[in-house]
């Protein structure tokens, strides 16, 4: 019987409430059964966390489990990381989002002990695959300095800021009435405060001796039997930490004044010596001169060499400017590492856990502010091991992302193949140390890749299938352009400050390998995929100039002529004839002139070696207009049948043709709207190699401001020029504003009226001829309106926000910054009337329409430089409330129809090999027929508001659903779910929201983020089969599943953090020392700290918590499914108990009955003969 789900319900509840108008047929319409037979339902979507790849976000934390070989890591946030061998990592969240201070493994127990900054410790159980808390310790009136638990120990050792040292019982959490109070541990005649504890550890030969260290430079051995200091050791300058040697008769403590000093435990009186490993030595004897605090000292003992002493810090004060250092001491050696990040902590790793044995250390895992450094002890020179873990996200700020879930098998392994010539040199060649942990058992085999945009330019290719997240391949776009080598050669023609080269969004078709990509300073680069390498002598090169302006607010007159301008506004000419000197490369940039046709960036003359792998097939360049900068880039998409590129911004569209290096079209936004009497154009060829050029002018010539030029790569309000606070207040800002239009009913019916009135307009162009080697120009739309920002959208895979829209912006500023949003190629009817698919392309913008436009192009092959091309604007399809954000095509059995592609080939292959993979090659299939009267397609189009779905070639929309009123959308998908097609939500309220298609029925509506990041809207993205991610800080990535099967299965499909390991033995005190006393000494802590003998703690002093881990929190805690097992399983266990029980009464009951019995029958016997009077 299928089991009824109170959640789903509620689910559905929450959706129909969130939407002002369901998802309802308009009258006249088919109902929805009759249109197309749904599969989707509500079951099959929940939604969860699975895996969050990156390096911790601030980390504060480190400690290793040396049997275990398990890393934690710590952060200032609160939260916890946990890593094993490659694959195997896992998140865990304090709730309190404190600091994490201090974390402590009980070694090889699958248990972990952390020390937050609010003063509460906490026990992970990390025997299971999501730890969770069985314990937690809030401390009342201490705070927490530093812990230590001593191996195979259950006593934890606190020490506080006053002073004092509390023990608690890690198997009870409770705390010992045995203290250590600070007054009793120095000296009487101390006058002063010693200051909080700043480490705590016992002998490693006697468990009895415990050595605490105040900050002020005070040291005490402390018998824990007779409850009293044994010696004070005392040193002018405060101490950071202390370490011992194996054989507890000397310690090592590091100072503020960057020194070391070592004591023998039997001579309090002064040091044993004082070093200065940093500090330079006078020669008249006196004390060096004071250098910076050595944070941490590691002294570490081998049986075949001279000791290893590790430390951080103590650096001379004159190096200024000088990167953070670790020291390795080694005998006479001493080796200075730098590191890229100031060091957060180090722990050596030794081959033994037990502390009173000589520990052999092989490597020293650094934790940085932004990476994590494994070092080799055991190699000349120290190298560094290769990490296995996807760390290196941020490595430069990420801009922009893309998931790819499900996509073709073989793409994986040739990303691989040329991403593993990339990989650096000189690495340790021993195996990683953190090896613990085992891979999860899951049945997820689809290949999934997330592509990540950076700011510095660079795009990289991650294998992310199976839960895991592994680089495959990096792509340096900034290479195709000259650096400035200094800041007097800076171009002052760049539109942001900052990262020039910074992606802002990209296309990828998987099936063809093609790559586009749009750069914040207004550049498209286009890729093909090769094995082979390639050097490109002259890298092409297309500048486009793209203007429109207006004299008034108002689209202009339908029947406005345009008028061809010269060629000095186009491209350059041929590259075989003369240029002439008015051409597009003489660009105007003196100190009287306003810049004009003058690019951003400076596209490098040299030859460019290109390694196996993405190689540059053409670079286009938007150039100033009369002083003013390009628009950015905001929509862009390829299709690789008919070697297209199309990219959009508030200015307008154009289309390249990146196989012939060729501008076809460059259309103004509104002459979408307004379609004029047909022009003659001519395609323009790659202009020739542009010498470098002094062609740039001082940055404060131009009209705009720097604000004005200063344009995020994806969120279009701000540059990364901006800081955080100031994109964070934007976006607040901006999610308070109610998006209404003013006036959007007159809007909608102007634009419904205009669409009936206007004819659609044709424009050709036979490509490959040239008259007198002439070209014609681009148009130059004149428009004066004041300039916008730019609003960064990309077809199908928006990375950002739409331009608010409050009720205060007048209708001059929104019909000016009219950008286009999203495209969407496809095979469609682009007339009412037509039966007879053909190549259209979609075109949203930023106001909510939805434009069709008409290709006549030949797919592929060489017929296709022969063949003339056209485009026919179709006018307004449909009119939505906020921007486009994603656009489809259905077919009439609700299936997506995807873009047509061609096949990948290896450009820089033989002949031979080229006609193999032409026979192969895809076609795009053949167009749908539409009989006379039905309809055959559905457009899905999703705005920042609403979804509709439009009926084609009726042009009849059969199905409106309002998203959000309160709110906006601002990432939405159309992918593909147990075998159907949904589109996807995600609002800047926080809600996940996933509607059917067609009839676009609420099936998920999940509050999961409030969002108060813009990085968030700028990173998330969604993916086929329930699969989605964003980036949750600057260096980690959080993935997410909206699909059900995949929630119950994340239990097999994550990996395992504790596996069964013997604890190795503990070393041999030999002969000798067994005959003569020596050797470790054990301690009975129980019978020393325990309640008997010490008493109970005050109750004020700490108060527990039990954790949802713990059998008291699984009580309160569980629920759904596995609460229900858990519950069904107490409840067997009590009532089996019962039954016992109930068993063992009825037995007691028997015995006593044939005791009874018995008795009576012995009683019958006795007086059975007897008359009353003898009784």
């Amino acid at each position: 019987m299928k089991k009824f789900n109170i959640r789903k319900v509620l689910d559905g509840l929450t959706a129909a409430s969130s939407s002002s108008s369901s998802a309802t047929a308009q009258p006249g319409t088919p109902r929805e059964n009759d249109v197309v037979q749904e599969t989707l339902q509500s079951e099959h979507f929940q939604l969860c966390k699975t895996v969050r790849h990156g390096f911790p976000y601030q980390p504060s934390s480190m400690a290793f489990d040396p049997v275990q070989k398990i890393l934690a890591v710590g952060t200032q946030t609160g939260a916890l990381r946990l890593f094993g061998r490659a694959g195997v990592e896992c998140y865990c969240q304090h709730e309190s989002g404190a600091a994490v201070i201090q974390l402590q493994f009980l070694i090889n127990e699958g248990a972990l002990v952390s020390a937050l900054a609010d003063d509460s410790i906490h026990l992970w159980n990390l025997r299971q695959k999501i730890p969770a808390i069985l314990h937690s310790l809030k401390f009342n009136r201490e705070r927490i300095t530093y812990c230590h638990l001593p191996f195979q120990s259950k006593w934890l050792y606190i020490g506080s800021e006053r002073g004092n040292i509390h023990i608690v019982n890690v198997e009870s959490f409770t705390l010992s009435g045995y203290v250590i109070m600070w007054n009793k541990a120095i000296e009487l005649s101390t006058k002063t405060h010693p200051g909080p504890v700043v480490h705590i550890s016992d002998n490693p030969m006697d468990e009895g001796k415990l050595l605490i260290g105040f900050e002020c430079g005070v040291v005490v051995l402390w018998d824990l039997k007779s409850k009293k200091a044994d010696y004070r050791y005392n040193y002018d300058e405060a101490i950071h930490s202390v370490a011992w040697h194996h054989e507890g008769k000397q310690f090592v403590c590091s100072h503020s004044d960057g020194t070391l000093t070592t004591w023998n435990i039997r001579a309090p009186a002064k040091p044993a010596q004082i070093i200065t490993p940093h500090g330079k030595q006078p020669k008249d004897g006196k004390k060096p001169e004071p250098c910076k605090p050595i944070l941490k000292v590691e002294y570490k003992t081998t049986r075949a060499g001279d000791p290893f002493m590790v430390l951080s810090g103590g650096l001379s004060y004159d190096t200024v400017g000088r990167r953070a250092c670790l020291t390795v001491m080694h005998g006479k050696s001493t080796a200075v590492l730098e590191m890229d990040y100031p060091i957060v902590d180090f722990i050596t790793l030794c081959e033994t856990p037990y502390p009173n044995d000589f520990q052999e250390p092989y490597a020293v895992v650094v934790l940085l502010e932004k990476d994590l450094v494994v070092i080799d002890l055991g190699q000349i020179g120290y190298p560094i091991f290769e990490s296995p873990y996807p760390l290196s996200i941020h490595e430069s700020p990420v801009t922009c992302c893309e998931y790819f879930a499900d996509c073709p098998s073989e793409l994986i392994p040739a990303l691989y193949s040329v991403g593993s010539r990339q990989k650096r040199q000189g690495y340790s060649k021993k195996e990683w140390p953190i090896s613990g942990g085992n891979w999860g058992q899951g049945t997820q085999t689809y290949p999934e890749i997330i592509i990540t945009g950076h700011a510095d330019g660079s795009i990289k290719f991650w294998d992310a299938s199976a839960l895991m997240l592994q680089v495959l391949y990096k792509l340096k776009t900034a290479k195709v352009f000259e650096r400035a080598r200094g800041k007097e050669e800076k171009p002052s023609t760049d539109i942001v400050d900052e990262d020039p080269f910074a992606i802002q969004t990209l296309f990828w078709c998987p099936e063809s390998r093609m790559l586009c990509v749009a750069g914040v300073s207004a550049h498209v680069i286009i890729y093909r995929f090769s094995k082979q390498e390639a050097t490109t002598e002259v890298v092409q090169l297309l500048e486009v100039r793209m203007q429109s302006e207006f004299s008034e607010a108002d689209s202009p007159d339908p029947g406005g002529e345009q008028t061809p301008t010269l060629p000095t506004s186009a491209a350059s000419s041929s590259p075989q004839e003369a240029e002439p000197p008015n051409q597009l490369t003489a660009g105007v940039n003196s100190s009287e002139g306003a810049r004009d046709n003058i690019p951003c960036l400076q596209v490098r003359s040299s030859p460019l070696k290109q390694s196996p792998g993405y190689q540059v097939e053409l670079v286009v360049q938007l150039v100033w207009v009369s002083g003013e900068p390009p628009q950015q880039i905001t929509s862009l998409a390829v299709n690789s049948s008919f070697g297209l590129v199309v990219f959009g911004n508030s200015n307008g569209l154009a289309v390249v043709d990146y196989v012939q290096k060729t501008l076809l079209l460059n259309l103004g936004t509104s002459e979408l709207y307004s379609p004029s009497d047909p022009c003659q154009r001519q395609p323009r060829s790659p202009r020739k190699p542009r010498q470098p050029s002094g062609g740039f002018c001082d940055s404060n010539d131009g009209s705009n401001n720097s604000e004005d030029r200063c344009k995020s790569p994806t969120s279009g309000s701000t540059s990364p020029c901006n800081s955080d606070d100031e994109r964070k207040q934007n976006f607040i800002e901006k999610a308070k504003m109610s998006r209404k239009i003013s006036s959007s009913g007159e809007q909608k019916l102007d634009l419904e009226d205009r669409s009936h009135r206007w004819s659609p307009w044709l424009c050709k162009w036979p490509v490959g001829s040239m008259k007198n080697g002439k070209l014609a120009a681009r148009m130059t739309r004149k428009l004066n309106v004041h300039k916008t920002k730019s609003d960064p959208h990309r077809y199908g895979k928006d990375n950002a926000f739409t331009r608010s829209r409050s009720s205060s912006v007048t209708s001059i500023d929104r019909e000016s910054r009219e950008a286009i949003s999203s495209f969407y190629f496809c095979e469609s009817f682009p007339r009412k009337s037509g039966s007879l698919a053909s190549p259209c392309l979609l075109v949203g913008t930023t106001q909510g329409s939805v434009m069709m436009v008409a290709l006549s192009l030949q797919p592929g092959g060489d017929q296709k430089l022969q063949q003339s091309l056209s485009f026919a604007s179709c006018g307004t399809l449909v009119q939505l409330k906020g921007g486009i954000l994603t656009m489809a095509l259905l077919d009439a059995a609700g299936t997506m129809l995807p873009p047509s592609c061609e096949v990948w080939y290896d450009p820089n292959a033989s002949d031979e090999e080229k006609e193999k993979e032409k026979t192969r090659r895809r076609r795009p299939a053949t167009p749908p027929s539409s009989q006379e009267g039905q309809d055959s397609q559905f457009a899905v189009l999703c705005s920042e508001k609403q979804a509709n779905v439009v009926a084609m070639p009726s042009q009849t929309s059969i199905y409106k659903h309002n998203i959000t009123e309160t709110s906006f959308v601002l990432r939405a998908d159309v992918v593909q779910m147990a075998g159907a097609y949904c589109i996807a939500c995600f609002c800047a309220n926080g809600h996940i929201m996933t509607l059917s298609l067609p009839s676009l029925r609420p099936l998920l509506d999940i509050n999961y983020l409030p969002l108060t990041d813009m990085r968030i809207a700028r990173t998330f993205c969604f993916s086929n089969l329930g699969q989605a991610l964003y980036l949750t800080s600057p260096t980690e990535i959080q993935r997410i599943t909206y699909s059900q099967e995949t929630c119950d299965n994340l239990q097999e499909m994550l990996s395992e953090l504790f596996t069964p390991v013997e604890t190795p033995e503990a070393p041999n005190r030999g002969f000798f020392k067994g005959l003569f006393g020596g050797g470790a000494q054990s301690l009975d802590r129980e019978d020393l700290f325990g309640e008997t003998t010490a008493g109970k703690a005050s109750r004020s002093l700490a108060q527990h918590i039990p954790g949802p881990g713990s059998m008291e929190g699984m009580k309160g805690a569980a629920s759904g499914v596995v609460g229900d097992l858990a519950r069904a399983r107490v409840a067997l266990d009590e009532r089996g108990q019962k039954l016992g029980e109930l068993e063992e009464r009825t037995a007691a009951m028997m015995a006593s009955a044939e005791s009874f019995s018995k008795h009576a029958h012995d009683m019958m016997v006795k007086y059975k003969d007897k008359k009353w009077y003898q009784l």
